[in-house]
């Protein structure tokens, strides 16, 4: 079931967003060769408690940390460890929050010093598969016109979209539904409603699509080995357009 939100709820769950918005700001600045991914997941924890909100992945379904922290070839859900960042990695930081029952949830692809211009295409790529999907975002237009906007931007480039993992509702629990798949025909699915808040979150490929789940049942990475870069935001449908709970200069 789809759940409407409020003006109200909305704005606790914009509240949620900044949080989680603030504690990547931090993690951005902290991103640079030589500093472990556990040590990331320590400031990340810290600035979301500091803001009187819970890290809402810490715990989730048995998840260690409060952190996500995929490196190069890891998609999503990399759990923070001892590994330390190195000139030339890319690292996709997945972070989410609750504040007084509602819940947000963003994520980036960071370069870890100079990166490959392969590596910077696929960021971008991304980041840019990310709003087209949120500029679907409108009264009247079906679910799966987002999938098929990310798809369509993101093959153009010459990458592979993730089809294992989704992108989901968002409210009062960290995964609501709809699911919302990046990938698709468009004019599908359920029409989008002022009130639906969706979290749109294109995992993309410099390689192939298919990806498998680590011993760990945590880390997916991709088969290939090759690159993947994650972005997310979280979104609410209104009378004017996609209003982004979680937006933030990226650059």
């Amino acid at each position: 079931m789809i759940i409407i939100k409020t003006p109200e709820e909305i704005e606790k769950m914009r509240i949620a967003n900044q949080v989680v918005v603030k504690a990547l700001l931090k993690l951005k600045e902290m991103v640079k060769p030589g500093i472990t991914t556990a040590e990331l997941d320590i400031v990340a924890e810290e600035s979301i408690r500091g803001a009187g909100a819970r890290p809402s992945f810490k715990g989730y379904r048995g998840f260690p940390a409060s952190l996500c922290a995929s490196i190069n070839e890891v998609v999503v859900h990399g759990i923070p460890g001892k590994r330390k960042l190195q000139e030339g990695d890319i690292i996709g930081l997945d972070l989410g929050a609750e504040y007084e029952g509602y819940y947000g949830d963003a994520a980036i692809t960071l370069p870890v010093g100079k990166i490959t211009p392969e590596a910077e295409r696929l960021l971008r790529v991304t980041r840019e598969a990310l709003y087209k999907g949120i500029e679907r975002m409108k009264e009247g237009n079906r679910l799966s016109d987002i999938s098929h906007a990310v798809q369509v931007h993101a093959e153009a480039a010459g990458f592979s979209v993730v089809t294992d993992f989704v992108g989901h509702g968002i409210g009062t629990a960290p995964h609501e539904d709809p699911q919302v798949p990046n990938y698709g025909p468009a004019g599908q699915g359920p029409i989008l409603k002022r009130g639906m808040v969706l979290a749109i979150e294109p995992m993309i490929n410099a390689g192939g699509h298919p990806v498998q789940v680590l011993e760990d049942e945590w880390t997916v990475v991709t088969r290939d080995r090759k690159l993947s870069a994650h972005f997310e935001h979280s979104i609410a449908i209104t009378e004017t357009g996609p209003d982004i709970l979680s937006e933030f200069a990226w650059s």
